[in-house]
């Protein structure tokens, strides 16, 4: 149960972090030769924040699908077409090639990307934390991290290892063959998620909505979620720090300590070091949640995060490569990996199983869509205004303090055997 819903999140952030690695070192020349460095790579990451404007659609969208017709059905459904279209945008002819064409084709992929990946983890949340042993939410969720730790070292491995051969090779052919890898990666997915159970608490449910009749059926998903206004509105805010988090340190750090003329190789060995690192250490964080509640794992690590950003930084500009990945680790494992770790539990903790789908998607898509989608973009932009990484730092701050605020404020509904130890006030608002 647990291997069919990280799968799912496995691809997701293969995808993205991929996409994300190709943003920063390769797509500028691709698909905007004719631009200078800094504006191609602003040009690039626009596309980036492109595919993040379909997410929410793609969570409405599929979380209806899973809050009515089952979390394995929308699951299927996205997990297939991210692999499709991932593949798609391997095979795209360079600018050289077709011309204008080349950027247009990526956007459109882009976008379609976003579409499926809106549908993803709203659905894994919900089944995972639904099957969940009572005391273990937290983990179990974490564990849908974990498969995001081996998408980073997958993703940077296989940008990693073809970079090491001639830079004509890898900016030709090599660097497609991470992303035509995904519908590998998408049959794999399939075969894990056609054992899927939906879970006893769905199962209660959507026999009791048969048994209401055709006014249950008539009632949507969304309609539910914005009963309880609040919740919506808090789990978007909640999730912006660590939307934020991966895509600034990691992202936007790696054309970051390239404009510094540190080789992109290394950012890849580093993106590699902090997945592997991510596997181990978001189940930690996750157990830690089922002790001492998400609110105070969530909110200690926004804190950490706002006061660890500069120290990150400042280490990707020694050019000294253990230094770099000993930055990548301080900014993004400790506290973004807790973010990380935390959050999707948090969501599911947050909505009724009859709209528990859609709700975590609004919150997680939306708060990505206008945290992550152009965190890359923001800070590129703001370190070329004022030629530093200050303003930088200062936006990442802001955005954790929102965090922080929203969590202090939210409900959630932790299971019976955590109650007493959690402070956390039940849902109700």
């Amino acid at each position: 149960m647990v291997a069919g819903g990280a799968i799912g999140t496995l691809m997701e952030y293969y995808d993205y972090y991929l996409y994300g690695l190709a943003s920063a070192t390769v797509f500028p020349a691709v698909f905007f030769p004719g631009s200078n460095t800094t504006v191609g790579t602003l040009e690039s990451f626009a596309t980036f924040a492109f595919g993040f404007l379909l997410r929410p659609i793609g969570g409405l969208l599929f979380g209806h699908v899973g809050d009515r017709m089952g979390r394995k059905k929308a699951l299927m459904m996205t997990v297939v077409g991210m692999g499709i279209v991932t593949a798609a945008i391997g095979l795209i002819p360079s600018a050289d090639s077709i011309g204008i064409a080349a950027p247009i084709l990526l956007l459109f992929f882009r976008m379609l990307q976003g579409l499926f990946v809106g549908g993803e983890m709203g659905g894994a949340a919900s089944l995972v934390v639904e099957h969940a042993p009572v005391g273990r939410r937290g983990l179990f969720g974490a564990l849908l991290i974990s498969g995001a730790g081996v998408a980073n070292v997958a993703s940077a491995g296989f940008m990693a290892a073809l970079g090491i051969g001639s830079e004509q090779f890898f900016m030709t052919w090599g660097w497609r063959i991470p992303f035509v890898f995904a519908l590998v990666l998408a049959v794999v997915a399939v075969v894990l998620r056609s054992r899927l159970e939906e879970s006893e608490e769905f199962k209660e449910h959507a026999t009791l909505r048969t048994r209401q009749g055709s006014k249950a059926k008539r009632e949507l998903p969304l309609k539910e979620v914005f009963r309880r206004p609040k919740n919506a509105i808090l789990g978007i805010l909640i999730g912006l720090p660590q939307s934020i988090a991966g895509y600034v340190i990691l992202t936007f750090g790696l054309a970051y300590m390239v404009s510094k003329g540190t080789q992109a190789q290394v950012g890849f060995i580093g993106t590699m070091i902090v997945g592997a690192l991510q596997i181990f250490v978001a189940p930690l964080w996750g157990m830690l949640s089922d002790r001492i509640g998400r609110r105070t794992t969530y909110i200690g690590a926004c804190i950490g995060f706002a006061l660890l950003i500069y120290p990150a930084f400042a280490l990707y500009r020694t050019d000294v490569a253990v230094l770099i990945w000993l930055g990548m680790v301080v900014g993004f494992v400790i506290p973004g990996v807790a973010m990380q770790g935390t959050l999707q539990t948090m969501l599911a903790e947050m909505f009724d199983v009859e709209a528990r789908t859609t709700g975590v998607n609004i919150g997680y898509q939306i708060s990505n869509t206008l945290g992550g989608g152009f965190a890359p973009l923001i800070a590129t932009a703001l370190t070329a205004a004022f030629d530093s990484v200050w303003p930088v730092v200062i936006y990442a701050a802001a955005i954790a303090a929102i965090g922080i605020v929203a969590t202090a404020y939210a409900s959630f509904r932790p299971d019976v055997e955590n109650a007493p130890r959690l402070a956390d006030r039940p849902t109700g608002a």
